[in-house]
C-alpha cells in the first residue's frame, strides 16, 4: 500500500469553515432537506463535479479517478434531527414528535422555526410544559420529553383557531436553532455538527482535488443522504459500488478513546463489527500519516453504511469520522478534527 505519488492536497481551512457555517445554518430536518440539498448540490457543480438526486432525495456526486473500472463510495448525512407539529393545543401551543433521536432535556428553551405546507416561517421556543418557577411546582424537576414539552408560537395566538388561521397544521416542521459559532481557537460549536460537519469535510476534499486539478485512484460516488436520522438514508447503493465508507461523527466519553481533536476509526458499533480489511487500512494509514486517530467501539450508534447493509448491497462498509461532543444534544468539535478527518479520506481514495 503507498500513497498516490501525485497526491500532495491542501485544505482550505476558511473554505471548510466558511462552508460548514452556511451548511449548518440552513435548517434541514430529516425529509425537510430540500433547501441544503439544492445548496450542497451547486456547491458540488461549482467545483466542476456532476451531480444526480434519488427519489428520496439522496444527492449523487461523481468523482471520476484514474481507474474507471472500480467504483467506491463515501457517504455523510445532511438531514438532522428536529420535531413536527403532533397536535394544536386549545391554548395555541403546539405538542410535538420527534424526527430522529433529539436529547429532548436539551431542547428545553431553544428558539425554533415552525415550517408550514404552505410556505410560512413562524418563530417559537421549545418549553416544559411547567416552565415558570413562580408558578409550577414542579417547574424543575418536571421530565423533559415529548408529552411534557410544547412550542410557544411568536405570534398572538391564545386558541386552537389562532394557530389554525397562520396556516400551522399537524405534520409540520419544527426546525430546532443550531446556534452555530466558529471560535478562533478552533473549536466549532453548533447543533447537528452530526453530520454537517463531515459533509463538510467531504466538501473540503473535493475543493482540494478540484483546487489542484487531481483525480483519485478510482471513481468516487458521494452519496449525501437525506434519511440517516431516522435509519434508511443510505439503504440504497448505485449499482456497480464495491465498497463505501461512511464519514459520520466519532463519539466521545465512557471508554471511548476519541477526542475533539481526533479522527475517529469505529471497529464495531451497535450494527456490528465493520469490514476488517477496509477498518485495517484506515487504522494503517492513520499511523503512516502520523494522524491523530483514536479506534473505538460505538455501543449505541448505526451509520448509513449499516442501512446498507442490512439492506442487501454486496459491498464492504467502514466508518470514520471526526471526534464530537455531546451528540444529539449541544455538539462540539474541533477543527483539528476536521482536518485528521479531510487527511484520511484524502489517503484512503489516493492509495493503491
Amino acid at each position: 500500500m503507498r500513497l498516490h505519488n501525485n497526491m500532495n492536497l491542501t485544505f482550505d481551512k476558511q473554505y471548510v469553515l466558511d462552508f460548514a457555517q452556511r451548511l449548518l445554518t440552513i435548517d434541514s430536518p430529516s425529509s425537510y432537506t430540500k433547501k441544503a440539498a439544492e445548496m450542497l448540490q451547486q456547491e458540488a457543480e461549482a467545483l466542476g463535479y456532476s451531480t444526480y438526486f434519488n427519489q428520496k432525495g439522496n444527492l449523487y456526486i461523481n468523482v471520476s479517478g484514474e481507474n474507471s473500472e472500480e467504483t467506491i463510495a463515501l457517504t455523510a448525512h445532511f438531514d438532522t434531527l428536529g420535531l413536527m407539529v403532533r397536535s394544536i393545543k386549545s391554548d395555541g401551543k403546539l405538542a410535538v414528535t420527534k424526527i430522529g433521536g433529539p436529547l429532548m432535556p436539551t431542547l428545553d428553551g431553544e428558539y425554533c422555526r415552525i415550517y408550514t405546507r404552505t410556505g410560512n416561517c413562524y418563530k417559537g421556543t421549545v418549553l416544559s410544559t411547567s416552565c415558570a418557577a413562580h408558578v409550577y411546582k414542579d417547574s424543575a424537576d418536571l421530565v423533559r420529553d415529548e408529552e411534557h414539552m410544547e412550542v410557544r408560537i411568536d405570534e398572538l395566538v391564545n386558541s386552537a383557531e389562532n394557530v389554525k388561521k397562520l396556516g400551522i397544521e399537524n405534520g409540520d416542521i419544527i426546525a430546532i436553532d443550531p446556534k452555530v459559532e466558529i471560535l478562533e481557537n478552533g473549536f466549532i460549536k453548533s447543533r447537528f455538527l452530526d453530520d454537517k460537519i463531515s459533509v463538510s469535510a467531504i466538501m473540503g476534499v473535493l475543493h482540494a482535488l478540484s483546487t489542484a486539478n487531481q483525480k483519485p485512484k478510482c471513481n468516487i460516488l458521494i452519496m449525501l443522504t437525506s434519511f440517516e436520522e431516522v435509519g434508511h438514508g443510505g439503504c440504497w447503493v448505485p449499482e456497480g459500488v464495491s465498497e463505501v465508507l461512511a464519514v459520520d461523527m466519532g463519539c466521545i466519553g465512557l471508554d471511548l478513546s476519541c477526542s475533539e481533536q481526533d479522527v475517529s476509526i469505529c471497529a464495531k458499533d451497535s450494527g456490528g463489527p465493520y469490514d476488517y480489511e477496509m477498518t485495517s487500512k484506515l487504522i494503517a494509514l492513520a499511523k503512516e500519516l502520523k494522524l491523530s486517530y483514536a479506534v473505538d467501539i460505538y455501543p449505541f450508534y448505526r451509520s448509513d453504511v449499516t442501512a446498507a447493509l442490512h439492506a442487501g448491497n454486496d459491498i464492504r462498509g467502514a466508518l470514520i469520522g471526526p471526534g464530537v461532543h455531546a451528540s444529539h444534544g449541544m455538539e462540539r468539535t474541533h477543527y483539528r478534527a476536521v482536518e485528521q478527518t479531510m487527511r484520511l479520506i484524502a489517503a484512503y481514495i489516493c492509495t493503491k
